[in-house]
């Protein structure tokens, strides 16, 4: 039981990936910022810079009322932040043990490690949502 809870313990930086997402890094030297959308809404962003993620809502969000904060991120006034990509933006990357994910990886010429690259890839639309999510730098 111990040597379990060490492994988890250890391995904190892959606390929401799956298993076959375990080879994919959160890159340091990149500074990218998402777009968070429904419909013409902005729910908020996510950024990426010096290798922490933060998620913020917009202002636009919180003067709504249609929609609740996303289960991960439940105060709208937080900014939150993480050396983890969260769990919501996690799910957006499929599988890389699917021979179509290997295929379009290989085409588009992209590092399958890259979180960021991964996420624009194939983190615009969610099977588990209806947002959409775009980089915008």
């Amino acid at each position: 039981m111990l040597q379990r809870f060490l492994k988890v313990v250890g391995n904190t930086r892959k606390l929401w990936k799956t298993e076959e997402q375990e080879n994919i890094i959160t890159p340091l030297n990149e500074t990218v910022v998402f777009e968070l959308k429904y419909k013409d809404l902005l729910i908020g962003w996510l950024k990426l810079e010096k290798g922490v993620w933060s998620f913020a809502y917009s202002d636009a969000f919180k003067l709504q009322s249609e929609i609740l904060p996303l289960s991960d991120f439940p105060s709208l006034d937080k900014e939150y932040s993480s050396e983890e990509l969260y769990p919501f933006f996690v799910h957006r990357i499929p599988s890389m043990k699917q021979p179509k994910v290997q295929k379009v990886i290989r085409a588009k010429k992209i590092d399958s490690t890259n979180e960021v690259a991964l996420l624009k890839l194939f983190g615009v639309r969610s099977i588990s949502n209806p947002f959409l999510l775009h980089a915008v730098s």
